[in-house]
């Protein structure tokens, strides 16, 4: 089925031919004709699969554009997420030749630019939950006229501690207006929650299994004393054209990235301490390649769609298998191949079972020998 198949205008056609898609993925074909009829859904598929396009298309088919005023409102957990998604929306409305104007509003950066910014009334803004509520809390930002609201990395976002601000832009908004979720995890089972926002919701999937069937894994097993150097001998075996590596702690990222480059290996670190504009310049570097390697916080695991990441490691394991899926799903995307390799002690290794047994995946036991990673049949694994 084709995006023209679909009832997309012609204009949109046009703008994704611009970009170079020509096909819909499989979440997009399920997606659109549910959201251009108007209906709220909660759309659930692989990293990497287009999950942005298959709610932004719709949405902005839906926007009058002859109408000055905020029409769509797009929440994401992160200030980076948010910037891509706003990259979206203005390559969209350009290639298009729309007038749709999109506003950033995030935390960490100046408010009064940003009032400036929606005194222009654009038709859609995107933006973290605290600032979003901040200015929708001060009067700034205006309600009255969405048609749309979008809650993306939703199994993040509509989390108890989220609830009193989401509860306020819902309440905010027309009665009519359209609500969509997007996830890399099915909706839960006990989705209470998000039926009292939407009792009509459509359930909206595409894949088999949220993890990338692109996606190799592997494990090494070492001391913790000893990872960062681990790390560096697997970065030298295999030869990342990209790479990203998680950890838990914001100071963690920061240290490893300076071993790292003590070592020659350039690198950057991407966390949740950082100020917006060593957050901009990490990612900035890592998107145009002048370095290979980012040290990211789990913040950073959320949504980002960084073309060429060939490699995804855990230096510090992730404490649930729904965060591995997330971080790995940083590598692999729109169909490339990728590898993710963690790395555990041998306290840790019971982790490897979990990911296996809760993902559907087979995790590789492997070992660094002459230069080389190499399988590791003997490997320590607990079961």
């Amino acid at each position: 089925m084709t995006f023209a198949a679909l009832g997309l205008p012609p204009e949109l056609l046009a703008a994704l031919a611009k970009q170079w898609i020509t096909e819909p993925t499989p979440i997009q074909r399920a997606a659109l004709p549910v959201l251009l009829a108007g209906r709220d859904a909660y759309l659930s598929a692989p990293t990497g699969t287009g999950k942005t396009l298959a709610y932004l298309l719709p949405l902005f088919s839906r926007i009058a554009r002859e109408e000055a005023a905020t029409q769509v409102v797009i929440v994401a957990p992160t200030h980076e997420l948010a910037i891509q998604i706003q990259r979206q929306c203005g390559e969209l409305a350009v290639n298009a030749g729309w007038p749709i104007r999109s506003v950033l509003l995030v935390g960490g950066t100046s408010i009064e630019r940003q009032l400036e910014k929606l005194k222009q009334k654009p038709q859609v803004v995107i933006g973290t939950l605290g600032r979003i509520h901040e200015l929708l809390d001060l009067g700034k930002l205006k309600a009255k006229s969405l048609r749309g609201i979008v809650i993306d990395e939703a199994d993040r976002m509509w989390i108890p501690e989220n609830m009193p601000a989401l509860r306020a832009l819902l309440a905010a908004a027309p009665a009519g207006r359209q609500l969509v979720f997007a996830s890399a995890t099915p909706l839960p089972a006990d989705a209470g929650a998000f039926a009292a926002a939407s009792p009509d919701m459509v359930r909206v999937q595409a894949g088999a299994t949220p993890v990338n069937e692109n996606i190799e894994h592997f494990y090494l097993v070492g001391e913790e004393r000893d990872k960062p150097e681990l790390l560096r001998k697997a970065l030298h075996a295999l030869r990342p054209e990209r790479a990203m590596v998680f950890v838990q702690k914001n100071e963690r990222a920061e240290d490893v990235a300076a071993r790292l480059e003590h070592h020659r290996v350039a690198a950057v670190a991407l966390h949740a301490a950082g100020d917006k504009f060593s957050r901009k310049r990490a990612m900035d570097d890592f998107r145009a390649g002048r370095v290979r390697v980012m040290i990211a916080s789990d913040m950073a695991a959320r949504g980002l769609d960084i073309p060429g990441v060939t490699h995804v490691f855990n230096l510090d394991v992730p404490a649930q298998s729904m965060a591995y899926l997330h971080r790995v799903g940083r590598s692999a995307r729109a169909g490339a191949s990728g590898q993710a390799v963690t790395l555990v002690t041998p306290d840790e290794s019971r982790w490897i079972r979990r990911y296996e047994e809760e993902l559907g995946i087979r995790l590789q036991p492997m070992r660094l020998r002459e230069g080389r990673m190499i399988p590791a049949t003997d490997a320590p694994l607990r079961r």
